[in-house]
């Protein structure tokens, strides 16, 4: 048989419309593979010709999981772009603020989004619950919610979706797939964790709401520092946050942490999960201040997957380009010259498999021409992954004190070498070492903020800016996703140009002028697939990015259609 189209369209499970392409041939294994978006982001243009006070309110619109990266980065982009450096007290606050979101972001990715993509959820209904206790504590001294009894009731309350014949929120999923490696039991212990992370990604909700008033589009970040003075001075708020602080922290130790070892263990010899870096240029910038001096992640980036050297980063190398994207400009440009006019060409007639393995007629992407809403990011010519696995892997090699532990106790705990880490198994780990970084340390700057208040009450800088003259700032960090960075021009006192480079359009980047892949597209290539009908190994591996298009792209009619025009007279 020839070469074959593979069309998943939209990956579900992840925040925003992504449609994965892929060519397979007569044994089923990926020769190209296409990433492609297929609504349009407009929130660079809305915030032309506005206060700058106002750019972080409209950022945090792009999203509606990763809102508080994008309101610190307006923030910031023109905190710099103005030279203006908020006091210690609005930076710790910043960080906290910032640990709820990490924490959330994590728990909710692994458990709801992507869990399923490695536990069998009809498989833990064969599981024996007493067994499976017995089995939790192999991976743990003291697991979470993994009593016989409560087991037996997760088991129970799944069933009565089974027998409805509606599994709720597991439904739509490929149970019984062939590489699905947990053992009943196994799968019954993480399916628990699911339902009481369910209970924990509301505390770390409420983490982010003490400090930002409400979650998720918090409203206390200002140009200068934060607004929350009554909060900071109010003990009981503090110990609410630490209280709830520490209930997430058990939980990513006693529950997240086993897992992945679990999981580790169980997927160390599965081909579909392991030696698929992808994209090996490894890319983070530093986040999380710690104290007036010291950040508990670091910036670098490594090329070619050599942990031997890591190369400092250098803003000016990076550009966006749109050969293959849908918009006017395909030349790359910096991003504080950067252009978004849509160009929609549309996509053409072909033909793809179905979910019943028949040919049938299709709308395919243009891969000779545009075929996505993202554009491609490149540092120099340079494509580059973005995420926990970069920013892990990264502090690793520069001998964090803060990372080396864990990432070392993480390898000996599951008998994985650290080349596993460059793989869609490592991504989902980092992504829990990095949670669990994060937990075990955000007590830190949750110290030095109460200390440094004893002394100084300062919460804002005051704001400055010269209508007369023209201003260009940045901010660039490392959120949930991976770097993240916006880039502001000023004049007249307004903004006068706004662009964000995203860490989904970093991985999820087409093809660029030269034939280069971004990461989704080139993680895939040489990846066999068990059953084309069913291709849970695709999904697994774009989920392990933790994709979130909305971020890239908005909305638009699929025929090319103008859908509604909207005035608003500000």
């Amino acid at each position: 048989m020839s070469d074959k189209r593979v069309v998943i369209d939209p990956i579900t499970r992840i925040e925003g419309h992504l449609r994965i392409e892929v060519v397979v041939d007569e044994n089923n294994v990926v020769k190209e593979a296409y990433s492609g978006s297929t609504l349009w982001r407009g929130l660079e243009q809305i915030v032309k010709n506005r206060d700058p006070r106002d750019a972080g309110f409209f950022m945090q619109r792009i999203c509606g999981v990763c809102t508080f990266s994008h309101y610190k980065a307006g923030i910031v982009a023109v905190e710099n772009a103005l030279g203006i450096t908020p006091p210690l007290n609005a930076q710790l606050t910043r960080t906290l603020m910032n640990s709820a979101l990490f924490l959330h972001d994590h728990i909710v990715h692994f458990y709801h989004l992507h869990g399923v993509d490695w536990v069998d959820v009809v498989s833990a209904l064969s599981a024996d619950p007493k067994k499976a206790s017995e089995e939790a504590f192999k991976w743990c001294d003291t697991p979470y919610a993994c009593g016989a009894d409560k087991l037996k009731e997760v088991q129970d309350r799944v069933r009565e979706f089974a027998a409805k014949g509606n599994l709720g929120p597991f439904a739509n999923a490929y149970w019984g797939h062939s590489t699905y490696k947990l053992t009943p039991e196994q799968n019954l212990i993480a399916l628990s964790h699911y339902l009481e992370c369910l209970r924990i990604q509301r505390i770390a909700a409420q983490m982010m709401a003490i400090f930002g008033s409400k979650n998720p589009h918090p409203q206390t970040l200002t140009v200068g520092g934060v607004t929350c003075i009554m909060d900071l001075e109010t003990p009981s708020r503090l110990g609410e946050y630490l209280t709830k602080l520490k209930e997430v922290q058990d939980f990513v130790n006693r529950a997240y942490y086993p897992d992945l070892v679990m999981a580790g263990r169980a997927y160390a010899n599965e081909p579909s999960v392991l030696n698929d870096i992808g994209v090996s240029n490894l890319y983070t910038f530093k986040e999380f201040q710690l104290s007036a001096n010291e950040w508990l992640f670091d910036s670098g980036i490594i090329f070619n997957g050599n942990l031997d050297k890591v190369h400092d980063v250098n803003p000016d190398k990076i550009t966006e380009e749109a050969t293959h994207s849908w918009y006017q400009n395909d030349k790359p440009l910096h991003p504080y010259d950067g252009e978004t006019e849509p160009n929609y060409t549309g996509l053409v007639k072909g033909k793809s498999i179905n979910d019943k393995g028949e040919l049938e007629d299709s709308k395919l992407f243009d891969i000779k021409g545009k075929y996505t809403w993202i554009k491609a990011p490149r540092y120099g010519s340079d494509p580059l992954q973005v995420g926990p696995l970069a920013n892990i892997v990264v502090n690793y090699a520069k001998g964090n004190k803060y990372v080396v532990p864990v990432v070392d106790k993480f390898l000996a705990d599951t008998g994985l070498p650290l080349s596993a880490v460059f793989s869609t198994l490592g991504r989902t780990a980092t992504r829990m070492i990095e949670a669990k970084i994060v937990a075990d340390n955000t007590i830190i700057a949750f110290n030095n903020l109460i200390e440094n208040l004893k002394t100084d009450k300062e919460t804002v800088a005051k704001y400055r800016i010269n209508k007369n003259k023209e201003y260009k700032g940045y901010y660039m960090g490392h959120v949930p996703r991976g770097a993240l960075s916006h880039w502001c021009r000023i004049k007249d006192g307004v903004i006068s140009n706004w662009q964000a480079v995203v860490p989904s359009t970093w991985n999820a980047s087409p093809k660029d002028a030269n034939g280069n892949m971004g990461a989704y597209e080139s993680c895939l290539i040489g990846l066999k697939i068990a059953d084309i009908t069913q291709p849970l190994e695709i999904v697994r591996k774009i989920h392990s990015y933790d994709p979130c298009i909305a971020c890239a792209v908005h909305v638009m009619d699929m025929s090319g259609n103008k859908l509604s025009e909207y005035k608003i007279n500000v």
